[in-house]
């Protein structure tokens, strides 16, 4: 059995056994963070039966899956990177899932581009939910009027995603992210890595993110 394969079989597991013992009330989907790693270290998971994938950038994912996408309509592929607005047409196509809308001028875009490929698009509103400089994301009282705007453009904004701080214990931002989602009446939370997936889905993520802990480190 291929490792990638094995480390997701044990994160599998980890969750099954918390939810079993009523730790968390749901097992979360695990989206396998592909970014930087070649199609070969993949395939093997493609093969095992798991479907979705996140990318940081449009181009490598373009490079990376275009033609896989074709041979397998199972595949779902998540953009979990900031996505530049001239990109969008390229995203919209590609991509099943965004999650990092945070402005009004890319939901935009994400809407006509939807118009016009006759292509709806599960989006996540991304929040930069400790207020850092350096990160992206809608700050926590500019989320209404958004989500607000997103939904008259009639996106399916499905959920809220957020990256808490590198440094700081990520219970509290989890916590007050699933606030957010419930005060939004959404379903979805994409929130937890490698590092911190386990807390988020105590905080009910229903999507993690998880990348070296599946794939190895990045070199």
């Amino acid at each position: 059995m291929h490792n990638t394969v094995q480390n997701l079989i044990n994160i599998q597991s980890s969750l099954k056994v918390k939810y079993e013992n009523s730790e968390i009330v749901k097992v979360p989907k695990i989206i396998a963070v592909s970014k930087t790693f070649k199609i070969n270290k993949i395939l093997p998971l493609i093969e095992y039966g798991h479907f979705d994938y996140g990318e940081n950038k449009v181009q490598e994912a373009i490079d990376k899956w275009s033609d896989i996408k074709v041979q397998n309509s199972k595949i779902k592929l998540h953009l979990i990177g900031k996505l530049q607005t001239n990109k969008t047409k390229i995203a919209v196509k590609l991509f099943d899932y965004i999650h990092s809308v945070d402005n009004k001028k890319l939901a935009s875009k994400i809407a006509d581009e939807q118009l016009r490929q006759n292509k709806k698009v599960k989006i996540f509103i991304q929040v930069n939910i400790a207020n850092e400089n350096q990160k992206s994301g809608v700050s926590k009282e500019f989320l209404d009027d958004l989500y607000s705007f997103c939904i008259n453009l009639k996106l399916d904004v499905i959920g809220l995603m957020c990256i808490p701080p590198l440094n700081e214990t990520p219970t509290e931002f989890f916590k007050e992210l699933k606030l957010l989602n419930d005060n939004l009446h959404l379903n979805e939370l994409s929130m937890g890595m490698s590092a911190d997936y386990m807390e988020a889905a105590k905080q009910s993520a229903s999507y993690i993110r998880i990348g070296s802990d599946i794939f190895g480190p990045r070199g």
